[in-house]
């Protein structure tokens, strides 16, 4: 008689697959939403009549408090599971795209895009993601575990655009923003697949300690500080190109329509990039792959600025870009992990995230007030390069090994 019962092995594997998928579809869908709140900026302000420097504050606020919420969240996720934070945070992001329409002064869009909705996307974002998978799935596939989590979000940008462009030209911009936020709220069964408890073993390397010592040590090490340094980069790179390229793509006299395909390539192409990082973080040193991609990143911007500002030219830049843009990620979830274990690291990869949305901050403002005060946006890219080729070069000096802690004994 065949036994038709699945081997535990297999088991194992539908379960690893069923926990990166829960975490995948919940980036692909806040981080698809997320990323195309561009292609709202002018209708916003054809709307509320308040300026494209104000409506980038707003903007720019979701991009810091995106990363505010991020250390707070992965340190409760670190005490309880995720699928708590998770729960709150999709329903966040619904309801703060949802009421985004009816906000017609700074201070409305600030609550609905950078509070709610931005809030709530750091809630169910990457520290608590890739925490969560880190403590459900082997060691040995973690580093491909983060490259399909980031490819996730991606696959939700690339599909997020063209619909919301198709949406914004049939229903018109305030009910497209409404749909997706509503489409949000299918990422809600994941919190279920991702409950997994808190973490509280160590390593050899990493025993285990509480939050305050965790973070205290990891600002006391240059490596962690460098990693972050190169994040904050990364962040300015990718707000600005998130919340601007479609009113770069309209300054080049193209039609709406190529903004959207914009944002679309970028993601398309994120997909490939961290898919291709997620896996050559196990085979390559992780701090030479980040200066690698941001040196790409400095390079790709040159030849851009140099480049005739034609279509097909616009989209095959945002495909070089796609394959950057996101694909910091899995190495510096990597190293992060490599330094001080998974015991605390949704709060410490949180803490990085922290670093990585005062760059998006910076980014998206003053994308908005550059192009206020000059008409166009050639010194951001001008800053583009300068930080790319500053954040190539203070990843080299990081030590790529464990962190051996000292744990102090606390009274009793």
């Amino acid at each position: 008689m065949i036994d038709a019962t699945p081997s535990l092995p297999s088991r194992k594997q539908q379960a690893v697959w069923l926990v990166l998928l829960a975490a995948a579809a919940t980036f692909a869908l806040t981080m698809g939403t997320r990323q195309t709140m561009g292609l709202f900026l002018s209708a916003l302000n054809t709307s509320t009549e308040l300026g494209v420097g104000s409506i980038s504050l707003a903007f720019a606020f979701g991009q810091l408090w995106w990363g505010l919420t991020q250390p707070f969240a992965g340190a409760f996720s670190d005490r309880v599971g995720g699928g708590r934070v998770l729960f709150i945070g999709v329903t966040l992001v619904a309801i703060g795209t949802f009421i985004t329409p009816f906000m017609t002064s700074t201070a409305g869009l600030i609550f609905a895009i950078g509070v709610l909705a931005a809030g709530g996307a750091g809630m169910a974002g990457p520290a608590v993601l890739m925490a969560a998978t880190a403590r459900l799935i082997p060691a040995d596939k973690r580093g491909m575990a983060t490259g399909i989590i980031n490819a996730g979000g991606s696959f939700g940008q690339f599909m997020m655009a063209p619909v919301a462009g198709a949406l914004m030209v049939g229903v018109g911009w305030a009910s497209a923003m409404q749909v997706l936020g509503l489409l949000v709220l299918l990422a809600l069964p994941a919190a279920f697949f991702l409950k997994g408890g808190p973490q509280h073993a160590g390593t050899v390397h990493q025993p285990p300690v509480g939050t305050r010592e965790a973070i205290r040590q990891a600002l006391h090490t240059p490596s962690f500080l460098m990693l972050a340094g190169g994040f904050f980069v990364c962040g300015f790179h990718v707000a600005f190109l998130a919340t601007h390229l479609p009113g770069v793509v309209a300054q080049c006299g193209l039609p709406t329509q190529w903004g959207a395909w914009a944002l679309a390539m970028l993601g398309l192409f994120n997909i490939v990039g961290s898919v291709a990082m997620g896996w050559a973080v196990g085979r390559w040193r992780m701090k030479s792959l980040l200066s690698l991609v941001y040196g790409a990143r400095a390079l790709a911007v040159l030849v851009f600025l140099l480049a005739p500002k034609t279509g097909p030219v616009v989209l095959v830049f945002a495909a070089v870009m796609g394959l950057t843009f996101l694909s910091t990620v899995p190495p510096t979830a990597g190293l992060v992990a490599k330094f001080f274990g998974v015991g605390n690291m949704a709060t410490l990869f949180g803490v990085v995230m922290l670093t990585h949305q005062i760059g998006g901050f910076l980014g998206a403002f003053l994308g908005g007030k550059v192009l206020d005060w000059t008409g166009s946006y050639d010194w951001v890219w001008y800053a583009d390069i300068a930080l790319a080729i500053g954040a190539a070069l203070i990843h080299l000096p990081i030590r790529e090994a464990p962190l051996v802690r000292v744990v102090v004994p606390q009274p009793a």
